[in-house]
């Protein structure tokens, strides 16, 4: 059998032929490789270069690589946090004709972490709680799209940096299933799941010395069902409200709305007493600030970032003399929005220098630069403006804290 590359980009074929195909995953040479650190895997992955993109290689059989890719595309398509599959490569064999596994290729999720690196300094307890939080929103947002994960652990996710909070992705879904609906017995099933795998995960961090000696193992398992169910129940949940107060559905959209999710669709019925309105969230959709952002600025930032420029760019806003809500002659706020990401949000970050920045993106270092701000124009009692934080923060702050953003092998 021939080598077969399908491909999601018609570019990327021609990049991904300069691999050593001929060789087991185990066996490439250092020169193609990337050193990033890598969690545990039932199989074997590797970071490679192609092209200007670093790619993630998972080898395993035929048929489980092509259901795991055709399962990321479906979850890319529904706008699931997960890593980006770019090709299945399939019919391989060594020099001397003997047929090697095929492989899955994903695009390395940029400024992401494994667990394991980055319990290498001992996590404090309050980062641990912002994993789970991270975890359980990847979990409600996969049951509310129909995605039976059917092995979620840790292990099988990537964490980024959000806004001081994390964001959690998908990177394995070779187990998993895609349904219009999930009955409540599929969820409980993944969420026991996940219980049991972090649990372990976390004992096998404790016998190897590298788990905060106040952390319970068993007792943080349990903590992602109870965030879980917190969250699911907020979504998902059923309000009855005294008729004509229609302000109460709107402090329920506004509350979904904080916790960063948008109704799409809702049901409202009327009780035939008239006395009652019921109302349900049908269909709820994460990603209510991401969203916001990208239409005013044009900037694609993850949730918390998203929030936390909005606030930014709302408080900027209220400073210009253009600004006028409701006035037809005042500035509309995508015209505000677009000069504040040209005359404060680019030049801001554009200060601080690429070799300072590690694998922090453009909205990371802003938030960063946004929370030395506070810190500092707190310790003098009075404002001391983004420029004076810019320079305290690189001159003060970037050097000591470089060593800990870079990534490092395994």
């Amino acid at each position: 059998m021939a080598l077969q590359i399908n491909a999601t980009n018609p570019e990327h074929p021609a990049l991904l032929l300069e691999l050593p195909w001929h060789l087991p995953l185990e066996e490439w040479p250092e020169e193609y490789l990337v050193p990033l650190p890598r969690g545990i895997s039932r199989h074997v992955v590797r970071y490679a270069r192609a092209g200007d993109e670093v790619i993630a290689v998972k080898e395993l059989a035929q048929r489980p690589a092509l259901r795991e890719y055709e399962l990321l595309r479906d979850l890319d398509r529904i706008g699931i946090p997960a890593v980006d599959p770019l090709a299945v490569v399939t019919g391989r064999s060594d020099t001397a004709g003997e047929p090697l596994e095929s492989v899955l290729v994903t695009r390395h999720l940029g400024g992401s972490m494994p667990y394991r690196s980055m319990f290498e300094t001992t996590l404090r307890p309050a980062t641990m709680h912002r994993l789970m939080d991270a975890l359980a929103v990847l979990l409600v947002r996969l049951h509310l799209a129909g995605f039976a994960w059917g092995d979620c652990s840790l292990s099988n996710t990537l964490f980024r940096r959000d806004a001081g909070a994390y964001a959690a992705y998908l990177v394995d879904a070779e187990t998993g299933d895609l349904h219009p609906e999930l009955s409540t017995g599929q969820r409980d099933y993944d969420l026991d799941l996940a219980r049991v795998n972090i649990s372990g995960e976390l004992l096998d961090l404790e016998a190897s010395g590298a788990l905060h000696p106040s952390v319970d193992p068993i007792e943080f398992g349990t903590e992602i069902c109870a965030r879980y169910r917190g969250l699911w129940e907020e979504l998902t949940r059923t309000s009855v409200y005294p008729a004509g107060k229609y302000q109460y559905i709107e402090r329920r959209i506004r509350r979904l709305n904080d916790l960063g999710f948008d109704v799409a669709e809702m049901q409202i019925e009327h009780a035939s007493n008239g006395d009652a309105v019921t109302f349900v969230p049908k269909v709820v959709d994460a990603g209510h600030h991401q969203r916001q952002l990208l239409r005013l600025t044009g900037l694609d930032a993850e949730e918390n970032q998203a929030r936390r420029l909005l606030n930014d760019l709302e408080s900027w806003m209220a400073t210009q003399d253009d600004y006028a809500p409701g006035d037809p002659l005042g500035a509309r706020p995508e015209v505000l929005a677009h000069r504040w990401v040209r005359e404060v949000f680019r030049p801001t970050v554009r200060s601080v220098p690429p070799e300072l920045r590690g694998p922090m993106d453009a909205a990371e270092i802003y938030h960063e630069l946004l929370e030395h701000r506070w810190y500092l124009s707190e310790r003098a009692q009075h404002d001391i403006g983004l420029g004076t934080a810019v320079e305290d923060y690189i001159r003060n702050i970037l050097p000591k804290a470089r060593e800990t953003l870079q990534p490092t092998a395994e």
